[in-house]
């Protein structure tokens, strides 16, 4: 049997609801392989309001990571998360490009939960530049897309519309803005942008402040998605069945966060393929 392997690069979430463990539960889920190189650690600090803290590993381990991972047989689809220095990001990219990974999703992560500055102001740019091209779907949410089409955090359909543009024209194939619940809308909505069409991408809003790795979720589940031989437009369709019902079954984990639940759509019986 042949066994379609998944390659997250990303940061590892110390409550294990988010980035490279969201990612490995995600690719689990969909019946992939998944392998991990780890960028940081990403610890919260109850002592201090939950101060987020972020470890970075250096540029030279990551690339040491994915000479292991890449030394086997070709990864069938990629995604990055957190990635920080701009010097990872210059790793990541020339991984993909030396691998000739084709199914490649960036996930633009600049910003920790609960946060709202960019954790590196550079590599916000590093990965407009260096990455976005390489991407055959870019996920960012509300706040990533105003950062990367330079035009500010969108707050109406139109203007994600226009942030999708922007950010297709830097060389990714396909923008997925996430709008989920923040947009004022009566649905939690994300527009799909391939250069030719609009999609919009929706489901039910939920009250739920157990969300915790929903975007990491997504962009993991479109990955597994590509690498199981659905088109974009089919992976990022799946994604959101995936994830809406990751959501759905979230739960607490502290005082600060609760994460989505990965098995949620297996229990349910949900046929998100």
């Amino acid at each position: 049997m042949l066994i379609k392997k998944t390659l997250t690069i990303a940061g590892s979430d110390a409550s294990s609801g988010a980035g490279l463990e969201a990612d490995l539960k995600t690719f689990q889920e969909y019946g992939t392989f998944g392998l991990a190189a780890i960028t940081c650690i990403v610890t919260m600090d109850p002592d201090q309001n939950w101060k987020h803290n972020v470890t970075s590993f250096s540029a030279a381990l990551v690339e040491e990571q994915l000479k292991t991972i890449l030394s086997g047989q070709p990864v069938d689809a990629l995604k990055t998360g957190m990635l920080g220095a701009v010097d990872i990001i210059e790793v990541a990219a020339n991984a993909i490009k030396k691998g000739k990974i084709n199914n490649v999703v960036i996930d633009p992560v600049m910003i920790c939960k609960g946060d709202d500055e960019v954790l590196q102001p550079d590599s916000a740019e590093a990965i407009r530049d260096l990455l976005i091209p390489l991407a055959k779907v870019t996920t960012p949410n509300l706040f990533e897309a105003g950062q990367l089409s330079g035009s500010g955090t969108p707050k109406t359909l139109e203007e994600m519309q226009e942030a999708a543009e922007k950010i297709h024209s830097l060389g990714a194939e396909t923008v997925v803005v996430k709008g989920g619940k923040a947009l004022e809308t009566q649905q939690a909505t994300d527009v799909f942008f391939d250069g030719k069409t609009f999609i919009l991408l929706e489901a039910p809003k939920m009250d739920t402040p157990f969300n915790h790795g929903a975007g990491c979720t997504f962009a993991a589940a479109v990955t597994a998605g590509l690498a199981k031989g659905l088109s974009t437009s089919e992976a990022v369709h799946a994604a959101k069945k995936f994830v809406t019902a990751a959501i759905r079954k979230g739960f607490r984990f502290n005082q600060f966060i609760g994460p989505v639940w990965h098995g949620a759509a297996r229990e349910e019986n949900e046929n998100f393929l």
